[in-house]
């Protein structure tokens, strides 16, 4: 009989043990999160509209550049009750022509920021192109109730 059940003894022991052992303690994750965050929160912004997303394998310079143009890029309307407020938004502009990655730089609240996000993935543009062929660009915009 001992023989059938000590199999099982051992399994328990073991996932005894397993769960009862802690590897990081909470405090030390959320000490390197805060730290993190405030180094992502202290990057600098650039000032330009759009700028190319350069990768390994892109081009190093571009003889004939274009620019994105907007094809379908709705208004998000800002409640009227949050007079002054402001959205700042930056996203990927896909070769695609679809927004991808849309991030919040300035906030204006939950609900705005919620509202202008879903707006701006709904948006169209005709690609930059870098020598006629299309390529990724970076977009920022700043929505204002004013």
């Amino acid at each position: 009989m001992i023989r059938r059940i000590w199999p099982a003894i051992v399994v328990m022991m073991v996932s005894g043990v397993a769960f009862g052992v802690n590897s990081t303690a909470p405090s030390a994750v959320s000490a390197k999160l805060a730290q993190r965050e405030r180094q992502v929160a202290g990057k600098l912004v650039r000032a330009s509209q759009f700028a190319d997303v350069h990768h390994v394998s892109s081009q190093p310079s571009c003889e004939d550049v274009r620019q994105p143009e907007a094809i379908a890029t709705p208004d998000p309307l800002l409640a009227a009750a949050h007079q002054g407020n402001t959205v700042k938004v930056s996203f990927i502009i896909g070769t695609d022509g679809h927004v991808h990655s849309p991030l919040i730089l300035e906030s204006a609240g939950l609900a705005e920021d919620r509202h202008v996000l879903q707006t701006v993935r709904t948006w169209r543009y005709r690609p930059a192109t870098c020598n006629g062929a299309p390529t990724e660009t970076e977009g920022k915009i700043e929505f204002s109730s004013r």
